[in-house]
């Protein structure tokens, strides 16, 4: 198969990546056709795949990419295969002109690709922020396909959708890809930003504004109200949540909405932003595998790391 354009800007990108295990990352990228999802013969999806072991699907954040999990990833691939898409819409994924969106095709493409993972075993989940919400929504359409989940930091639980309205959505895109912006945002989301945070970290933050349609799906996406859970009821699966205790993205009230929800299986990491894989993915990496052996026994207190 031809390279698709997002395939041949990607491989350009990804020679310009400072950071080492972006990098690495980066090279185990696979673009698979998803038929059922785009009529277009060009459009082939980008997903990672590394690692040995019981098969692992990782779900980045809003306006993201699956460089995200950079940090976490070697901590984790040998002990699982690891499956880490761009969600549709984002990161380094094609945008196909007529698609919708909107929170039914982002979980469509998802099951589309969890329905071609060569494997007879069910299935892990690790969602960070916007990631969260989707696994919960993931797990309740595939409940016998999705054996566990594990929420950083998630994002989109306790809020109705909210569309936002024309000519509104653009400015609110064009905002977002403003240096400036996207620099504040990159440091905000670190608990400590001046350690943490500098020209590698923001070159990930933005890079996947380069793919065309960017722009477009973005602003679609938020006409559609954005991803939020049916929050009736949790999925009937393992469930354990994550949280920074130095968060700044998501508000204290909607943490604690969120908290409240996902009680008692709920930690929080002190030294830790919005992004624990990223802030402590050693960290991170060691309560998934601890409660994986464990089968995810309910913890009955909010644990103080």
């Amino acid at each position: 198969m031809s390279k698709s354009k997002e395939e041949a800007i990607f491989k350009k990108l990804r020679q310009g990546l400072l950071d080492p295990l972006a990098s690495e990352l980066a090279n185990q990228l696979q673009w698979w056709e998803l038929k059922e999802l785009s009529k277009e013969k060009s459009d082939i999806y980008p997903i990672a795949i590394i690692g040995k072991g019981s098969p692992l699907l990782l779900l980045h954040g809003f306006d993201s990419s699956f460089l995200e999990f950079r940090r976490l990833v070697p901590y984790l691939k040998e002990h699982h295969q690891l499956f880490i898409p761009d969600l549709f819409g984002f990161g380094f994924c094609p945008r196909p002109k007529n698609a919708n969106y909107d929170k039914n095709s982002l979980l469509l493409h998802l099951k589309i690709i969890i329905s071609q993972i060569p494997s007879n075993q069910s299935i892990g989940v690790i969602g960070a922020s916007m990631g969260g919400a989707v696994a919960l929504e993931l797990a309740k359409i595939l409940p016998k396909k999705i054996n566990r989940i594990l929420l950083l930091a998630p994002a989109g639980l306790t809020e109705p959708p909210k569309p936002i309205p024309p000519i509104l959505d653009k400015v609110g895109v064009w905002f977002l890809s403003q240096q400036f912006v996207r620099k504040s945002l990159c440091r905000q989301a670190f608990a400590d930003p001046n350690k943490s945070v500098g020209k590698a970290e923001e070159q990930i933050a933005s890079l996947h504004l380069q793919i065309p349609g960017w722009n477009s799906s973005l602003a679609a996406f938020a006409r559609n109200g954005g991803f939020s859970c049916s929050m009736n009821s949790l999925p009937s699966q393992p469930l354990h949540s994550i949280w920074g205790v130095n968060d700044r993205i998501i508000t204290s009230k909607l943490k604690k909405q969120s908290i409240c929800l996902l009680k008692p299986n709920v930690e929080e990491f002190t030294n830790c932003g919005h992004l624990p894989h990223l802030d402590q993915p050693k960290k991170v990496a060691n309560r998934w595998l601890s409660l994986n052996k464990e089968k995810f026994l309910n913890v009955k207190r909010i644990f103080k790391g």
